[in-house]
């Protein structure tokens, strides 16, 4: 029997249930008119009822959903960052002219509140970032991008994602940069126009995981202060990381 017509037969059963328990009260106590008028009033009350149980109740089990589905898209972050944007932050960070200006600004720790996390990521989103690829192996940082590729296409195609418009929009952007890369043969012999094309795509990305990241490692102080002890050690912006505890 399909699922559909079980909720049919369930729902006849109900009504000849009600409709039986209806009989049996007039037949015990012979008050038909007052069988009547608490029906009524019972099928007056029905509108609440269904107010009650399609806005108030559902949602809350959408807020509950949403906060568990976030939960696990935290995980995926996690993963993220521990597979590929820890080493893209430090990757990115050789081309940054101003690394040492953000370094004095990014070096969580233990001490930082939410307030903290805010003004700081705040305040990233207006720093003029200046990536400079003069010079620097573009080569290597291509191949490393390469290589998670496939990493960041099943990234892609995680659906719940969409719920994370941020986090989209920076696996967007890395995963453009890696295009870029991928497409041109001799990365030692780029013009100055595509070199600046280049530096946009990677200033992009670079913004997008700094923000990201330091969204990330809020997360991790207030749920997971296990992880969040180890992320600090890694730090991407300290020249001086060590997973060592010292």
């Amino acid at each position: 029997m399909s699922n559909f017509k079980r909720q049919i037969l369930l729902c006849v059963l109900l009504i000849i249930a009600s409709a039986a328990f209806y009989f049996l009260q007039i037949r015990i106590f012979h008050a038909e008119r007052d069988t009547v008028f608490y029906l009524f009033q019972d099928l007056a009350f029905l509108p609440i009822q269904v107010l009650l149980v399609t806005v108030f109740v559902d949602q809350v089990f959408r807020i509950h959903e949403k906060i568990t589905m976030l939960t696990k898209l935290n995980m995926v972050i996690g993963a993220f960052f521990s597979e590929v944007g820890t080493a893209l932050l430090r990757s990115f960070s050789e081309f940054d002219v101003n690394f040492e200006r953000i370094c004095g600004k990014m070096l969580v720790t233990e001490s930082w509140s939410e307030k903290t996390f805010r003004e700081v990521s705040r305040e990233v989103n207006t720093l003029p970032y200046n990536l400079d690829l003069t010079g620097k192996n573009l080569n290597q940082l291509r191949e490393k991008m390469a290589a998670k590729r496939d990493f960041l296409l099943r990234l892609l195609e995680n659906q719940n994602l969409l719920e994370h418009d941020t986090f989209t929009n920076l696996l967007w952007a890395v995963f453009h940069l890696s295009e870029e890369l991928q497409a041109r043969e001799d990365l030692s012999q780029l013009s100055g126009s595509d070199r600046a094309h280049l530096a946009i795509d990677m200033k992009r990305a670079y913004v997008l995981l700094i923000v990201e990241w330091l969204a990330y490692m809020k997360h991790l102080k207030k749920e997971y202060p296990y992880l969040f002890s180890l992320a600090v050690r890694l730090n991407p912006f300290d020249p001086a990381a060590s997973p060592v505890v010292k």
